[in-house]
């Protein structure tokens, strides 16, 4: 037997049985070649499940991949109605674990993978580097060990279980560990009676300016409105400008310019005060509150509890063993950056993409779904469902497909250069993943 005909025969290892994963595997079984879905958690979508309160801003026609829904048929699966808006958890249960359902013992859960290399070949070797299969660790969630050969590795990790830190400086703040008690870095679920009594009657900082943090705003003005006490203060690193949020009626995914629309509410209804330019540097205990301290020594008044979402960025250190070629600012794949990078990009749109922009110097790697995005903002499950697409079909050698652009994504309506975000914010919550779709103002990210 030869070389390439005993690769063919190895699976594609997908890391992650998210939206994106699962659609990776979708559109590898379409074209005959067999996948292997590694997922740390106990069942599909767990990142998804961590915001299941959150309610898509993209609906349920738009977080369906095609090449999914065609392997769902036959077991009987019925799309919702396209123009609903699924929660998080309305996405997991009613599409994601009947997916992972269909391809079986294709999906491995409780699998966390540890590392991912060339055969007898560390990042430093050059000889015969590419004639070699890729080698994934794996670590079982009842404690055995696994190594498994791949012909290519599609990491659909995504970034949910690396929220950004409270400081400036993309580090953690002084005094942010000590204070880890009165932090969270996930939007609250408010209708859940214990996470209710927490902020209900408090003052809270919400730190950020995507739609994580727009959808905390939402809920906490509603909080205040039904309980007295209740007040926000939101955190911004930059000023307030006219596209600060967001697209408003022009955008063209109706709940996300609701969101940004609900937060300003928020604002001009006095619920929430927002400090504008503060750089967080430290968190001070005084009298059982915190104070928080910008770099320019601002001090805010004391607040009960700090909600930070500040973005989210991808864990590399499982992958640090491949040639990955990365942006040295996003953390996203070099030939994609130009394409997301807050501080070029000046519209809410980005231009689909695929196998062009997601290759590296390590041959059939890939990073897909919202770890592609790296540190940067604004990713829709249908962007990673295109990135999939195009990648299983060079994966099966058909690279005119690979090649074809098959999705027009919606804009929001705003430009304005890089005021139109103050750090990464995504679809899932950041999703500030997720993973895939934005969550909407009910629960949005």
């Amino acid at each position: 037997m030869n070389i390439t005909t005993a690769a063919e025969q190895l699976p594609v290892v997908v890391i992650g049985a998210g939206p994106v994963g699962l659609a990776a595997a979708a559109h590898l079984v379409e074209r005959g070649v067999e996948p292997l879905v590694v997922e740390a958690g106990e069942g599909a979508g767990a990142a998804v499940r961590g915001w299941g309160h959150v309610r898509l801003f993209s609906t349920w026609g738009e977080v369906v991949d095609p090449a999914a829904e065609k392997l769902l048929a036959p077991s009987g699966w019925v799309r919702p109605d396209a123009e609903t808006y699924p929660t998080g958890a309305d996405w997991a249960e009613g599409y994601l674990q009947p997916l992972a359902d269909v391809l079986g013992d294709r999906v491995r859960f409780g699998a966390r993978v540890t590392g991912v290399s060339r055969v007898g070949r560390d990042r430093v070797v050059d000889a015969d580097r590419e004639a070699q299969s890729f080698t994934v660790h794996l670590r079982y969630a009842g404690g055995g060990e696994e190594r498994i050969v791949a012909r290519a590795v599609i990491d659909a990790s995504g970034t949910w279980s690396t929220p950004s830190p409270i400081g400036g400086d993309g580090l953690p703040a002084l005094g942010e560990k000590a204070a880890v008690d009165r932090i969270s870095y996930r939007i609250p679920d408010l209708k859940d009676p214990a996470v209710r009594a927490r902020y209900a009657g408090r003052r809270v900082a919400v730190i950020g300016s995507g739609a994580s943090a727009f959808t905390a705003l939402a809920s906490l003005a509603d909080l205040a409105r039904e309980e007295k006490g209740t007040h926000a203060v939101w955190i911004l690193r930059r000023g307030i400008s006219g596209s600060t949020f967001g697209g408003g009626t022009a955008d063209q995914l109706p709940a996300r310019g609701a969101l940004g629309l609900a937060t300003k509410a928020a604002v001009d209804d006095g619920h929430a005060d927002a400090v504008t330019g503060f750089r967080t540097e430290a968190i001070e205990r005084v009298g059982g509150r915190l104070v928080l301290v910008a770099e320019d020594g601002r001090r805010l008044e004391p607040v009960d509890e700090v909600i930070v979402l500040t973005g989210l960025r991808p864990d590399l250190s499982f992958v640090s063993e491949l040639r990955l070629g990365l942006d040295e600012r996003l953390q996203a794949p070099v030939a994609l950056a130009p394409l997301i990078d807050p501080n070029q990009h000046s519209c809410g749109t980005v231009y689909p993409h695929g196998v062009g922009e997601l290759s590296h110097p390590e041959k059939d790697v890939y990073l897909v779904g919202m770890k592609s995005y790296g540190r940067a903002p604004t990713f829709l499950a249908m962007t990673g469902y295109e990135q999939v697409r195009s990648i299983a079909a060079a994966i099966a050698g058909d690279r005119e497909a690979a090649e074809r652009v098959e999705l027009v994504l919606p804009e929001t309506g705003v430009c304005g250069g890089a005021g139109l975000f103050d750090q990464p914010t995504a679809d899932t919550p950041t999703t500030d993943n997720g993973c895939c779709a934005t969550p909407a103002t009910s629960g949005a990210c």
